[in-house]
């Protein structure tokens, strides 16, 4: 019986009207599925993508999505295309970023930076994340048992959408994944940083207004 991959595109199942091999389509299925697709978690699918990058842009356009893709870091997810006053559809679920969400996406974007500096992978246990996150806690003027509750929730929407990947046989430490090299700019990091600063410094800021976190960013 023939693979998968051998049998022409168009006859795949009776009622195909497909154009794409096998493993091109399995790509597509993965990153909208999301939340990424990685060459450490997807070492098959990878190299199917970079050889057709052009095509699955292609076909992501179709659906008003953009392909965001770092080759070095082998990672790519997609997001909503910027199609400015176009009253386009959106295909992927959006969800809001609580001031802590952006907190924690700040600090594990940080740790990133570091381990690069030093050749290494970004790991980071929960009493790292907690220690890091309690200097806000005047800021989110919250008691401090609800404050750690808040703190957990934030790790675990960071595990949903694959931005911490758990270490194996350990219970409290995360790798942190290199897709969040594509989603904050040098310029952001440098803003929220000094914003987060002069607040955990205790200057009265006002935290800033949930930005909306895509699923298409995983």
């Amino acid at each position: 019986m023939s693979s998968p991959d051998s049998v022409v595109p168009g006859n795949l199942y009776p009622s195909d009207a497909g154009e794409l091999p096998w493993e091109t389509r399995r790509v597509l299925v993965q990153l909208l599925a999301g939340p990424s697709l990685e060459a450490r978690r997807h070492p098959k699918l990878w190299p199917v993508l970079v050889r057709d990058e052009a095509v699955v842009r292609r076909h992501l356009s179709e659906l008003f999505l953009d392909l965001a893709m770092d080759v070095d870091q082998k990672v790519a997810f997609t997001r909503q295309a910027d199609v400015g006053d176009a009253d386009s559809p959106v295909l992927l679920r959006r969800s809001q970023l609580t001031f802590l969400d952006s907190v924690l996406l700040l600090y594990l974007r940080q740790c990133l930076t570091q381990a690069d500096t030093k050749g290494e992978r970004a790991v980071v246990s929960v009493d790292e994340i907690l220690e890091h996150l309690n200097i806000y806690q005047a800021a989110a003027s919250t008691d401090r048992a609800g404050f750690a509750k808040r703190i957990h929730a934030s790790i675990e929407k960071m595990k949903k959408n694959n931005m911490l990947q758990k270490i194996r046989a350990s219970e409290d430490r995360f790798e942190v994944s290199p897709t969040l090299k594509l989603l904050f700019s040098a310029e952001q990091i440098q803003q929220l940083a000094r914003l987060f600063d002069r607040m955990a410094s205790g200057e009265a800021i006002a935290p800033p207004a949930a930005e909306p976190d895509d699923e298409d960013a995983p």
